[in-house]
């Protein structure tokens, strides 16, 4: 989960911060009851996830205003 909350902050963004988001919650849920020792890993992968998806959402969202706005310039 690391891995891909990691990835979706540098570089590819929802394909990979919403997988990280998934698994990273399915996987705290599991640490609960199996006590495993790298929660903190799980946790980490979560959250950077959440934050490379809304990060990507937000640049969606600015381009798209920047798009709607030279067009209805012309």
């Amino acid at each position: 989960m690391l891995v891909l909350g990691i990835l979706s902050i540098v570089c590819c963004g929802i394909f990979t911060g919403i997988p990280a988001i998934i698994m990273g919650k399915k996987a705290l849920e599991e640490s609960k009851t199996a006590n495993y020792n790298n929660a903190g890993l799980i946790k980490a992968g979560w959250i950077c996830g959440i934050i490379g998806t809304a990060w990507s959402v937000i640049v969606i969202v600015i381009y798209a205003i920047i798009f709607l706005a030279a067009l209805g310039s012309n």
